[in-house]
């Protein structure tokens, strides 16, 4: 297949490109600058230069494709517009990707969130892929879940003939490359404070996923999957907070502590994550695995903290 993918240089983006090559596909990316173009190129794609600004442009590469994955967002509007800038922005990109793609049966693979469908205390039991995500609206301003809107319009494109899907990434997403996700952060606030919090009893429950894995599920969903569906890139289940922070003081020498779970405290020592650390979302990937075949094959993340990138030797 011809594929076209967006986000290509980001962290998710750069394995997924190799595991499509390395299947057989041909791969082009978008790239707005020649740095971008650079590392697409020593990825093994072609590059086309652009921006998710030019939806006349990418309506031409989805239509010049055989399928397309999205993993790009404008994260320069976070600053100042927040989540729901990044949302507004993005909504029109898929909408031009239906335009391109609508009636061909070609699919359209993007990445979703695995808080869209609510957390544990809204459904009472781990999230599946028959949940679909909950409705935006003005009261959920500023949270993630303005984003849903995108998810929402990309599992609609199914109705118009778009084999369009959307794969739920874990809250932490991890490898030897993971700069800016969850877990780097958590780290830093761990030296930074001289300990490894967590919030309340802990018991809230997280899940985590290798990127490659995330990867090979794009490539699954891509080439066999249905259309009108979510997938789980998680590994089944969760992993209770308090854990993840024990495995960090563990590794960083410092003690795990409870940080009260109040409005005072909580932005005290997780500062911008205090609103999502509280959360617990224990979610399901059985659909994922029986549907498309996906078996999540890389160390798990208490495994991967040990692999060299999160805590270099000094």
């Amino acid at each position: 297949m011809r594929v076209f993918v967006t986000g290509g240089t980001g962290h998710s983006g750069s394995y997924i490109i190799p595991e499509l090559i390395a299947a057989g596909h041909e791969v082009t990316g978008l790239a707005r600058s020649d740095t971008a173009a650079a590392a697409l190129s020593a990825l093994g794609a072609k590059v086309r230069r652009g921006d998710l600004q030019d939806l006349d442009g990418l309506k031409e590469a989805a239509a010049d494709s055989d399928g397309v994955i999205h993993v790009a967002h404008r994260q320069e509007l976070l600053p100042s517009g927040g989540i729901d800038a990044v949302a507004a922005a993005e909504l029109p990109v898929m909408l031009a990707y239906g335009e391109a793609l609508a009636g061909t049966g070609k699919p359209l693979v993007a990445a979703g969130s695995i808080g869209s469908p609510g957390n544990g205390r809204n459904l009472g039991r781990p999230a599946t892929e028959e949940d679909p995500a909950l409705p935006g609206g003005d009261e959920h301003k500023g949270t993630l879940r303005a984003r849903n809107v995108v998810e929402t319009a990309v599992i609609g494109l199914a109705e118009r003939g778009v084999r369009s899907s959307i794969v739920r990434i874990a809250n932490i997403a991890h490898s030897t490359t993971d700069s800016a996700g969850f877990l780097p952060t958590l780290i830093a606030v761990a030296k930074e404070k001289g300990f490894a919090g967590y919030p309340g009893d802990g018991a809230n429950l997280w899940n985590a996923v290798h990127v490659r894995d995330v990867a090979s599920l794009f490539r699954l969903a891509l080439e066999t999957g249905p259309a009108g569906r979510y997938w789980h890139a998680v590994e089944n289940g969760g992993i209770p907070f308090r854990e993840i922070a024990e495995a960090i003081g563990t590794r960083l020498g410092l003690p795990a502590v409870s940080v009260p779970a109040d409005e005072l405290m909580l932005p005290g020592y997780f500062g911008f994550l205090a609103s999502v650390v509280t959360l617990d979302f224990p979610a399901s990937n059985l659909i994922t695995r029986r549907t498309l075949g996906w078996e999540p094959a890389q160390p798990s993340l208490l495994a991967d903290l040990d692999n060299g990138h999160y805590f270099p030797a000094s």
